[in-house]
């Protein structure tokens, strides 16, 4: 089960505007429908409709139901190398992995679709490979955004990419678990993964560490 992305911001100038403007009543229309009819049910047409355009500028924006999917893998990559990008630059490679957790469980947890689009990919074989097509890619450029926050600086860096497996992993397991639990605060779930993870790695730093990382973010 993947967690999604927040919404794509939108970029500057009028044409990049209304394109974006588009391409999100699609997604927004598709994604209603997949958890009310159902994603193998659902088709193209019936998007196209229920977002106010036509079959063909659809594909304009998606070549099918499941790049519409893979869409929601993809602005989540972004997110994430955008939040580790944001970071302090005093921050360590294991403070940004923290900070990057809670800011993009945060960030996701508060969109009105999310929940959607986990029971979607929970119920739905194809929706959930389409999203597990581009996960590669997304692990890929969130370990270069490491290594350009560490001496090496090279997406080669070992540590780089540990961490960035390791933050999916986290964030994967921090979403199933607010998910089953219907929690609405994300941030003691996420305190709650760390905190166990730390009894695997030795990490001595508890609650009130990561609390004083949040405030150093948001201070």
């Amino acid at each position: 089960m993947l967690n999604p992305a927040p919404p794509t911001p939108f970029p500057a100038g009028l044409k990049a505007r209304k394109q974006q403007f588009v391409r999100d009543a699609i997604w927004d229309a598709a994604i209603d429908l997949f958890a009310e009819k159902g994603f193998d049910e659902t088709t193209v047409d019936d998007i196209a409709e229920a977002a106010g355009v036509s079959r063909r500028s659809f594909f304009r924006y998606f070549s099918s139901k499941s790049d519409l999917m893979a869409h929601a893998i993809v602005s989540y990559g972004t997110a994430l190398t955008d939040a580790v990008g944001a970071c302090p630059g005093n921050y360590s490679l294991a403070e940004v992995f923290r900070a990057t957790v809670m800011r993009v469980a945060e960030h996701s947890s508060a969109q009105p679709r999310t929940r959607k689009i986990m029971e979607i990919a929970a119920k739905y074989p194809r929706a959930r490979e389409a999203q597990l097509s581009r996960l590669a890619e997304v692990q890929e450029h969130l370990a270069e955004a490491f290594a350009r926050r560490s001496r090496k600086g090279s997406g080669t860096d070992l540590k780089a990419h540990l961490f960035a497996g390791l933050t999916l992993s986290i964030l994967g397991v921090t979403f199933r678990t607010w998910f089953d639990s219907s929690s609405q605060d994300i941030s003691a779930t996420v305190d709650k993964v760390l905190a166990t993870l730390g009894q695997f790695t030795g990490e001595k730093q508890g609650v009130a560490g990561r609390k004083a990382d949040r405030q150093k973010l948001t201070g």
